[in-house]
């Protein structure tokens, strides 16, 4: 039997705009299409490999993106005196709504853990003298890109062919926690394992991301596209409870 992950990370198409705006510090109100277009379309294509069945929404919303672009490409009448209404409008309004309510599910995210965290006062640490650029925690969506382009850099490589990979997923999150116990932390690519056919490379993402959710590994990066390193996390100190772990 073919294996099905049920994952509940990808949060849809206003997310990953949301991102996107994010990621380049656009205005959110003055979003330029024919970029946010183009950029989506390359994590759809991603998408599209990873699971065609639950990709919907967000190929209404690049339909919604193309048909935008078009209208901000028609000439507009000069000659009329009426304000033409932005076409962008609605999509900014979405937006809008969106980042508020994801905002305020952040900020209740927060005070829970602040109140699970609620500790005797402990001694600070000493101050650490400047070493390597510090590591900043990665989004879904890096994920995706990160996996976007590997997929492009392995299967460009080597003759495509047709294979069936009934791997249950859970057997590639054990390999996956098996090469990070040998390792402080590896970067992403290390943790995909040839042969690399799109049925193992979807499997090995999968196992990623369901790692990720369950907080079972971590992932950071030091810049934006630059490498992502996976590790697992630090264990809790032998006197504390087991605080909750955090990813953005």
């Amino acid at each position: 039997m073919d294996y099905q992950v049920d994952l509940d990370v990808f949060h849809g198409p206003l997310d990953l705009l949301l991102y996107l705006v994010k990621r380049d510090e656009i205005d959110l109100r003055d979003i330029p299409i024919a970029r946010v277009a183009e950029q989506f379309k390359h994590y759809l294509d991603v998408l599209q490999v990873i699971d065609v069945e639950r990709v919907g929404d967000f190929l209404v919303m690049a339909a919604t993106l193309a048909e935008l672009k078009s209208k901000m490409l028609l000439p507009r009448p000069e000659e009329s005196g009426a304000e033409e209404e932005d076409p962008r409008q609605e999509l900014v309004r979405q937006l809008l709504e969106y980042k508020r309510f994801k905002d305020a599910a952040a900020l209740l995210e927060q005070q829970a853990e602040r109140q699970a965290e609620r500790l005797p006062r402990q001694q600070p640490p000493a101050p650490t003298p400047s070493g390597p650029t510090p590591l900043r925690p990665v989004e879904l969506w890096d994920l995706v890109s990160a996996f976007g382009r590997l997929l492009r850099e392995t299967l460009a490589l080597q003759p495509q062919q047709i294979s069936i990979d009934q791997t249950p997923v859970h057997v590639y999150m054990e390999e996956v926690l098996g090469r990070l116990r040998g390792a402080d932390r590896l970067p992403l690519s290390r943790l995909f394992l040839p042969p690399y056919t799109r049925s193992r490379l979807v499997g090995y993402f999968l196992a990623i991301l369901e790692l990720t959710r369950r907080f079972s590994v971590q992932a950071e990066q030091d810049e934006t596209f630059g490498d992502i390193w996976v590790s697992l996390p630090p264990p809790p100190p032998a006197d504390e409870p087991d605080a909750p772990a955090r990813i953005s």
